[in-house]
């Protein structure tokens, strides 16, 4: 089993949308019993709030549903829980390595397809669209690799 917590500074607009996202490409590959996906925040402001509502949008425009999903924060514990903690941007890696105390399983999304930047956070860009693309990027190329890892090709 491979586990995989998506990481933003809220848990309302990037994390949930790589979740919902990996997991959807996860079961469309008919792996869902062997990897599982999850999201936290790093930040407590949003913590029991419900999924943004462009994140909502955007994922329903794509036939996925984030029923159910309300942020939670990262702790210290689902370092030893997850097997790749991916965050969004530079600042969740450092907030993340800040609350596991770990770096070993930190990786920051866009890096799995070769890429060195951020995902952008559409809460102050606005830009839904931009966002779903990369993790659309993100997600891809980590769950290439995954496979890799077990081999399933």
């Amino acid at each position: 089993m491979i586990r995989v917590m998506f990481v933003c500074h809220g848990n309302i607009c990037r994390s949930p949308m790589a979740e919902f996202v990996f997991r959807s490409m996860v079961k469309n590959h008919g792996l869902e019993d062997v990897i599982k996906a999850a999201s936290a925040a790093t930040s407590t402001e949003e913590i029991g709030n419900p999924v943004h509502r462009g994140t909502r949008q955007k994922l329903l425009e794509h036939g996925i549903s984030p029923e159910g999903k309300t942020a939670v924060r990262l702790t210290k514990s689902d370092y030893d829980r997850y097997d790749y903690l991916v965050g969004m941007d530079s600042a969740n890696i450092r907030n993340m390595r800040a609350i596991t105390g770990g770096s070993d399983k930190i990786y920051k999304l866009l890096s799995f397809a070769g890429i060195d930047r951020d995902v952008a956070d559409p809460w102050y860009t606005g830009d839904f669209d931009k966002t779903y693309d990369d993790i659309m990027t993100g997600c891809g190329a980590l769950l290439e690799k995954l496979e890799g890892e077990l081999d399933v090709r």
